[in-house]
């Protein structure tokens, strides 16, 4: 997620951000703003002119030309950058360009709010996974679930909403097997306006009848299983072998080379303990009610920083983050 300011005389002049991949960055938007607004001034403009970019502006030929080198055709005074891009295309050499160019530039401003910012895709670069979100929800004396396997809801009606724009917010969500035979959940973002996310199940040995609202086709969704690959309309199957040994670890390098960029795991139980075992999470969203139950499955204990405590009405709603991973 990219944005570009442009300022001359101590107005903003341009404004642009990368609105889709695949499509033109941030900083060309911000330049044709200028361009459109200002006619034949633009130029005159732009050569006196500092740019503010959240990230280093890229530097290499992908789905769209180099903004470096659009900032060198312009001839802009000065470009101001939050992060260094990582990625090994860039990495400093849209940083060299500019300076090679005569452009002043100053990077590093605001360097660990623009790297918070841009977390999940410093995350894909730098450690070749997603970032890995847990969630879940607990009563007041600590329990996920029930003994029984019956579904019974434990927050409230806004913390539900709220669950679900993050649900698009995110590239895709994760349960096990276990999850989807108690709950029948559909994963989709149905109770926010957005995109639905790829759902992502565990099912070993595909146990989950094909009646189950996992297989409709409101989103793509993916299997993992020790039985096949193959592709049927929207359902992917993906085959893995020996699926008890190192799931956490096996799932997280599957979907950085399907580069799915962030991850919702919702469960059950025995998921998120054994990517919270593995230390492959980076911010856990706990639910708490202010209600309490007789008995039940206990809750994954967690051991990270707590960064920030919402009340969502009857509810509290607690955000970790993992410090291993920083």
């Amino acid at each position: 997620m990219v944005g570009c300011v442009i300022v001359a005389d101590g107005k903003i002049i341009g404004e642009g951000y990368h609105q889709q991949y695949g499509q033109a960055h941030a900083e060309p938007n911000a330049v044709r703003q200028v361009i459109e607004r200002f006619g034949a001034e633009a130029e005159h403009l732009l050569k006196k002119a500092t740019a503010y970019v959240n990230l280093e502006p890229c530097a290499h030929f992908g789905k769209t030309p180099p903004c470096a080198d659009l900032f060198v055709k312009h001839q802009l005074k000065k470009v101001v950058i939050g992060n260094r891009d990582p990625f090994d295309g860039v990495d400093g050499k849209g940083i060299e360009n500019l300076k090679n160019a005569g452009i002043e530039v100053i990077s590093g401003v605001l360097d660990a709010e623009c790297r918070y910012f841009n977390r999940r895709f410093f995350t894909r670069i730098e450690q070749k996974r997603p970032y890995i979100i847990l969630k879940w929800a607990e009563t007041a004396n600590g329990y996920f679930a029930t003994n029984d396997g019956h579904q019974k809801w434990i927050s409230g009606a806004l913390a539900k909403r709220l669950a679900h724009q993050w649900r698009t917010e995110e590239d895709a969500i994760l349960i096990g097997k276990q999850t989807a035979l108690m709950d029948n959940p559909q994963l989709t973002s149905r109770a926010f306006p957005g995109k639905n996310p790829i759902r992502l199940v565990i099912d070993k040995n595909l146990q989950i009848p094909l009646s189950n609202n996992i297989y409709n086709a409101a989103a793509k969704t993916i299997i993992f299983n020790e039985i096949k690959t193959d592709v049927i309309d929207n359902i992917h199957y993906i085959q893995m072998e020996d699926m008890h040994f190192y799931l956490a670890q096996k799932i997280t390098f599957q979907l950085y080379l399907m580069d799915i960029q962030s991850v919702i795991i919702e469960g059950g139980a025995q998921i998120l303990r054994q990517f919270l075992e593995a230390s492959l999470w980076d911010e856990a969203r706990i639910f708490t009610s202010s209600d309490s139950w007789n008995e039940g499955v206990s809750s994954p204990s967690i051991k990270g920083n707590l960064i920030e405590q919402i009340e969502i009405e009857k509810d509290k709603l607690s955000i970790y983050i993992n410090n291993l991973n920083k």
